[in-house]
């Protein structure tokens, strides 16, 4: 069974090291790379405090994706 995050399926934690785990993981990392960037432009032009406010809470998640999904590849590439 795979996990589900977001829009991309990332491959099962202990499966092997081949290219196509890492290259989801690259790919989910560039995606959420422009989402965050994307949440800091809203972020920076929003006004509304609850839009801030949920600006903030979505750059955190993203954020906290981004760290386990960098994780995930380093664990990847270390078991090559």
């Amino acid at each position: 069974m795979e996990e589900t995050t977001g829009v991309f399926t990332l491959p099962p934690r202990r499966r092997g090291a081949d290219g196509g785990d890492r290259k989801a993981l690259a790919d989910g990392l560039a995606q959420t790379k422009r989402q965050i960037d994307q949440a800091y432009s809203c972020f920076d032009t929003a006004d509304d405090p609850d839009l801030i406010d949920s600006y903030v809470f979505e750059i955190n998640a993203l954020q906290a994706r981004y760290n386990y999904l960098l994780r995930r590849l380093k664990e990847l590439e270390g078991a090559v």
